[in-house]
């Protein structure tokens, strides 16, 4: 499916309800489907038992009037109870530990419940930036769990790209797929079943293009939109050496986790998202990997998704909790999730998530953005939760992704592999994407000129997954 490439290159993901394949859609979440067995012609019928929509709106219609201390009662009893629902099992048990607000969150209710230390896994990695296992270390120590560590080399991390095709069926690219996988099955050599603490930065505000999004549309929109038209087109035209100067006051807010190393390359991101009409069509484009997926699919019609349909979105004042809204129901359940249920079922691992807990969910909604976002301190009211089993000095440093050094490895060991499946004769012969506009970007990634790295692994991941599914077939 043309269309579903396109939207696919935009977001890293297949966005739901489309798949992948011509005429096959996925069931959305939290829905049911009914075939009359007797009746073999009869279409489907969808019915959903639970509305993220709903609970969000409800929540603002009624939110928490309590006190912060109310509050921090409320959610520190609600998530306990979550987290002991989730240890029922007969078979052995764990949890993944990062080191972060959300893991740690879950392995110390875990650990104030369970008689017998808790099993816990961490992989560590050599890149700077990119290792939490010390963090983790440290959380493990200080709660007494049974802690298993696991430092991977560059090259035993590269090794699992060859199998992700497989392990996760449609095109995906999201680059902590990688240690996802190499923790769960570190895991599952310990135990069957393993607790994560993903949902915490949905529920409670804890990513930094939460900040990064309403700082820029509160600077942005005094100005009229043909100014701001203006400026996005002199920044994809002009010198890295100007680009310096025209981009240095708004540096603090670019998006996290996105590396900038050029002005050239801080000008381009820039550009993508100031000319955007309104907040939601900002935030879209914060999330777009390739902001024009049609020049990149030839003859694509890119199907709306909930990001850019008006219609989807729920009624709430705050810009921040309509961007958190938007990951609640694309974000979350179509990446986050995927991810960790695809890599953890690919080595027999059961993975549960006591943070989206329906009460747990509702409250979240409930409470008033000042509980989530304070002084500057992202999951404010998490971080009081947590603060009740660990000090603070354990957890309160910066967030730090669950990533891979892709732009370094795209330059240096993966290179041939990429060269091999950006080749521009095989593109053309594939005829899915334009072979002049990936080996400009390969070019220009290669030249050190622009960061691509998120641009060209949605690239990789759909060649690598178009050779497994060809050989599949016999083509």
């Amino acid at each position: 499916d043309r269309g579903a490439v396109a939207a696919y290159m935009r977001m890293a993901y297949v966005p739901a309800p489309v798949t992948i394949y011509e005429g096959i859609s996925k069931l959305p979440a939290a829905t049911s489907l009914c075939l009359a067995a007797r009746s073999p012609g009869t279409p489907p019928v969808l019915a959903p038992y639970w509305s993220a929509r709903g609970v969000a709106e409800e929540g603002a219609r009624e939110p928490f009037d309590g006190s912060p201390r109310d509050a921090e009662d409320r959610l520190d009893a609600l998530l306990l109870d979550a987290v002991r629902m989730r240890m029922v099992a007969d078979v052995p048990l764990g949890a993944f530990l990062s080191g972060g607000i959300d893991s740690s969150t879950v392995v110390a209710m875990m650990q104030a419940q369970s008689p017998r230390p808790v099993r816990t896994f961490t992989i560590g990695f050599d890149e700077q930036g990119f290792d939490e296992a010390p963090h983790a270390r440290r959380v493990a120590t200080h709660l007494g769990t049974d802690h298993t560590e696991l430092y991977v080399t560059s090259s035993e991390a590269r090794q699992v790209i060859p199998r992700l095709p497989e392990i996760y069926d449609e095109p995906f690219a999201d680059p902590s797929q990688i240690p996802t996988f190499l923790v769960s099955r570190l895991a599952r050599g310990h135990v069957t079943v393993a607790l994560s603490g993903d949902g915490g930065d949905e529920l409670f505000a804890g990513y930094g293009r939460y900040f990064w999004g309403r700082s820029l549309w509160r600077r942005l929109a005094p100005w009229p939109i043909a100014g701001r038209r203006i400026v996005s087109g002199l920044l994809r035209v002009v010198p890295g050496w100007a680009a310096d100067a025209m981009t240095a006051a708004v540096r603090p807010f670019l998006p996290e986790g996105r590396s900038l190393q050029t002005g050239a390359d801080k000008a381009r991101r820039l550009a993508e998202v100031i000319g955007a009409e309104n907040p939601e069509l900002l935030y879209f484009r914060m999330m777009s990997v390739w902001q024009r997926p049609g020049d990149l699919v030839p003859g694509s019609a890119e199907p709306v998704s909930a990001l850019g349909d008006s219609a989807q979105w729920a009624n709430l004042a705050e810009f921040t909790h309509r961007m958190m809204y938007l990951d609640l129901v694309t974000y979350l359940p179509e990446n986050i999730l995927v991810k960790v249920d695809r890599a953890s079922m690919a080595v027999s691992l059961e993975i549960r998530v006591p943070m989206l807990d329906p009460r747990v969910v509702q409250l979240a909604w409930q409470l008033p953005l000042d509980l989530k976002v304070r002084e500057g301190q992202d999951k404010w009211l998490l971080r009081r939760v947590l603060s009740r089993y660990l000090p603070a000095s354990l957890f309160d440093r910066p967030k730090m992704g669950f990533g891979s050094p892709i732009d370094v490895w795209l330059r240096g060991p993966l290179r041939d592999w990429a060269e091999s499946l950006l080749s521009e004769s095989r593109l053309r012969e594939e005829g899915f994407l334009s072979p002049a506009l990936v080996r400009r970007c390969w070019a220009e990634h290669l030249s050190g000129r622009f960061n691509w790295q998120y641009r060209l692994w949605t690239v990789l991941m759909f060649q690598a997954w178009l050779e497994r599914f060809r050989a599949s077939e016999g083509h």
